[in-house]
Order: C-alpha cells, then sequence, then structure tokens
C-alpha cells in the first residue's frame, strides 16, 4: 500500500455539543484543517496515487457544506430552533450523527469516501480524516481495515 495526504484549512466552522456540562454546549467556532490520507496499492500512470489537481470536488463539498457554517448534533435538542436560524439566512446548518471533532472526522471520512472510491473506479480510497480545531485540538478517524 501506499499512500499521500493533501490538506485544506483555515475552515471557519462552529459547532456545538448539546450534552456537554461546560462551554462547549454553546454554539462556538474554530478554524479548522482536514487532512485526507489516500490510499491505493498501485501509483497511476503518472506515479501518482492520486493527483491533487483532481480533488476540486473535495475543496468545492468544503465550500459549499462547511465554510461560514455550523455543524450541529442530527438530534440536538435545538434543531428545530437551529433549522429556524437557517430558514431565516442567519446560519447555514450541516445536521451530522455526531458534532464532536471526533464525529466530524468520521462523518467526512464517510461522505469522501464513496466519492473518492467512485472517482478512481475503486483503485484510491480515503485510509484516514485528520481533523484539526484550531491548532490546540484534533481527531483522526481511520475504519478498522480487518473487518
Amino acid at each position: 500500500m501506499i499512500t499521500c495526504s493533501k490538506t485544506y484549512r483555515d475552515i471557519p466552522l462552529s459547532h456545538r455539543q448539546p450534552n456537554h456540562t461546560g462551554r462547549c454546549s454553546r454554539l462556538h467556532g474554530h478554524s479548522w484543517s482536514i487532512t485526507l490520507t489516500f490510499e491505493s496499492k498501485e501509483l497511476d500512470d503518472n506515479g501518482f496515487v492520486i493527483d491533487f489537481g483532481d480533488l476540486h470536488f473535495i475543496e468545492d463539498w468544503i465550500d459549499e457544506h462547511l465554510d461560514h457554517a455550523t455543524a450541529v448534533w442530527e438530534n440536538d435538542p435545538k434543531l428545530v430552533k437551529l433549522n429556524e436560524l437557517q430558514n431565516e439566512g442567519l446560519i447555514k446548518l450541516l445536521a451530522v450523527p455526531n458534532a464532536s471533532c471526533e464525529g466530524i472526522a468520521r462523518y467526512l471520512h464517510n461522505t469522501f469516501d464513496p466519492i473518492v472510491r467512485k472517482r478512481t473506479d475503486g483503485r484510491v480510497w480515503i485510509r484516514s480524516v485528520y481533523l484539526q480545531e484550531d491548532s490546540k485540538n484534533s481527531a483522526t478517524y481511520q475504519p478498522d481495515q480487518t473487518a
């Protein structure tokens, strides 16, 4: 196996953890960085795992769904109110299974991996997603490869 990585930096995204007993229960923002590690068993005709120049679809997805958005737990007890704010044009909402750094890393893997596999006819997949909240906190999601 061989890997390569691509990083997308300075993504303004807010989130909240409604069950947290501290300040993370309130909407708050970070400057996020996403590092995707691509993996393949073989290189393409150019000697690449994946051509970074062909990854515009990932940057477009980030711009459309994450840039200046708010990620919330899909079962957030305030989801109706948050949807109202989105309908009023005050926020761009992204409901995910878990809005923690760890949960967002898993969500991004589950979003990007099928797209990458399809665009490369299964030759390349996402090995892991490394997600940073500002420069202080991070999480890595890497699916179990033995399953």
